[in-house]
């Protein structure tokens, strides 16, 4: 099922979500619709929480970017041997960032049309439980690495926004406020505050 997203200015979005237990409601169903409402946006990841569950729950797909990124591209933002990955994240915990950072362009389908560069750690250390409840503990780098620091964001109530110097988010506030109203064009549901 394809669900809306959740557009910037939703207080859900700044909460810290809480963490999902073995017994949540239809968790399956919930991590399925989350692929399809992902997909159906053209998304690389989301994050329950942009959907309007505050779980710490999140989905992230970097094998297409990697499959439509050219040999050169591929060998500038995955590391060798790296093709992506298709996972979802329960209870993630970042362990370690690790020192080396690098900037790149970040968007997000609760901020349709605005994207900007975030500075962000080449490689990470991620604890996290997959959909079946398997406890997992692995290192990601490249633009793996950044497509699930930005998910993990969002279960913490932070947005990309947030990494922006203050002039440069001062001089989007108008754009945020029609994305909000909903004074833009999507091409997957969303809602709009009201």
């Amino acid at each position: 099922m394809i669900l809306p997203i959740l557009s910037y200015g939703h207080a859900i979005l700044r909460q810290k979500c809480q963490p999902v237990t073995v017994d949540y409601p239809e968790l399956n169903a919930l991590i399925d619709n989350m692929w399809h409402t992902m997909y159906r946006a053209n998304g690389c990841g989301l994050a329950a929480s942009q959907i309007g569950k505050p779980i710490t729950l999140f989905v992230v797909d970097s094998k297409p970017t990697f499959e439509n990124y050219t040999a050169e591209e591929r060998s500038r933002y995955f590391p060798q041997g790296d093709e992506g990955i298709t996972e979802t994240f329960i209870n993630a915990r970042i362990t370690q960032r690790f020192e080396e950072t690098w900037e790149d362009e970040e968007g997000c389908l609760s901020i349709p049309s605005l994207h900007r560069k975030v500075e962000r750690p080449w490689s990470i250390e991620v604890e996290y439980t997959d959909r079946h409840f398997v406890k997992q503990h692995r290192t990601f780098s490249g633009i793996t690495a950044r497509m699930i620091q930005h998910e993990y964001d969002h279960t913490q109530g932070i947005l990309y926004l947030d990494y922006l110097q203050p002039l440069t988010r001062k001089m989007l506030e108008s754009k945020l406020r029609k994305i909000s109203k909903g004074h833009i064009s999507v091409n997957y549901p969303m809602r709009f505050r009201k």
